[in-house]
């Protein structure tokens, strides 16, 4: 525990009793003077003679002689002084040597004390500067949390927007796919509903050209039982297949379908091959996909131009070949 520091000046600490011990000492140096001085005047006093009276006759005597008196003895030097002196020096060197010892025991406390508020000042000291660690190191750690939360805040934000694109990419893909589904669906519905018509068209070409046939063959009938069996050698030289296409005919009869085609989809990797059949006159018989594109709409479209091309255009012979394939793409 330290003392508290204080303005005034270190005193030494009030002994009790220091005013008692002073009188009594002033008071047995006075008896002590007192009695060595009567003693020493005592010792040197030289005694007095007795006189006395005599009332009766005293005897003649002869007078005796005087003794000698003895000698006086030397005065010694009277010891009680001396060792009053001794004592008085002793108690003065006592006195001193307490004064030093209590001085000292003063110094002593002073350093210790001196040392002890010290001591608690680099305490002192040492605890600010723990202190000032321990601030600096919490708000170290926290500015580091604040930084880590920070770090988590902007890494669950970034998650979180990514999250939402890849949603947004999600749905927008499912819309796609729905999209091209329905496309697919619609496209599908509309390649069924053209291959319906187009079936349907075919049929009543078919029933056309079937009623143009029976009317050609009552026909043929009547000039068949007017002259002879002509029309026998003509139906067999024709339905033998009488004359072949020239090689640039199909393409020719591509270059006069192909601008009748009626589409507006992909262009890339279609291709069509149509079957046809002719009479020698260019009556459309017959028309049907032999090998396809593998996009239904636009196979429906190739064979309804084929279909709308109907009379088919004569060779180079005059005739139109029985039978015949064109291949069929998108212009351009």
């Amino acid at each position: 525990m330290t003392r508290k520091h204080s303005t005034q000046p270190l005193r030494p600490p009030h002994e009790r009793g220091t005013g008692r011990a002073f009188l009594l000492a002033v008071l047995m140096h006075v008896l002590l003077g007192f009695f060595l001085y009567h003693g020493i005047h005592w010792q040197n006093s030289t005694p007095a003679g007795a006189e006395a009276e005599l009332w009766t006759e005293v005897p003649e005597t002869p007078a005796p002689r005087p003794r000698p008196l003895p000698p006086p003895a030397p005065v010694a030097p009277a010891p009680p002084q001396q060792t009053e002196e001794a004592d008085i020096a002793l108690q003065q060197q006592k006195r001193k040597q307490q004064e030093a010892a209590r001085l000292a025991q003063l110094a002593e406390q002073q350093r210790l004390q001196q040392q002890q508020e010290a001591e608690a000042k680099r305490r002192q000291q040492l605890a600010a500067q723990q202190a000032a660690q321990l601030a600096a190191q919490q708000k170290a750690a926290k500015l580091k949390e604040q930084q880590q939360a920070a770090a988590e805040k902007l890494k669950q934000q970034q998650e979180a927007q990514k999250k939402k694109q890849q949603q947004e990419a999600e749905q927008k893909q499912a819309q796609q796919e729905a999209q091209k589904e329905a496309q697919k669906k619609a496209e599908a519905e509309k390649a069924a509903k053209a291959k319906a018509e187009a079936q349907a068209q075919a049929k009543k070409l078919d029933a056309e050209r079937r009623a143009r046939i029976a009317q050609m063959q009552g026909s043929a009938g009547g000039g068949e039982s007017a002259g002879g069996n002509g029309l026998a050698k003509s139906g067999t030289g024709t339905g033998s297949g009488g004359t072949a296409a020239s090689p640039g005919y199909a393409d020719k009869v591509a270059r006069l379908v192909r601008p009748k085609i009626i589409w507006a989809g992909a262009t890339e990797g279609l291709e069509t091959v149509v079957a046809v059949r002719c009479s020698p006159t260019g009556t459309l018989l017959s028309a049907h996909i032999t090998r396809g594109s593998g996009n239904a709409q636009w196979d429906a479209a190739a064979l309804r131009a084929v279909q709308q091309s109907d009379p088919m255009p004569l060779d180079t012979n005059g005739k139109t070949p029985p039978e015949f394939t064109i291949t069929l793409r998108p212009a351009g």
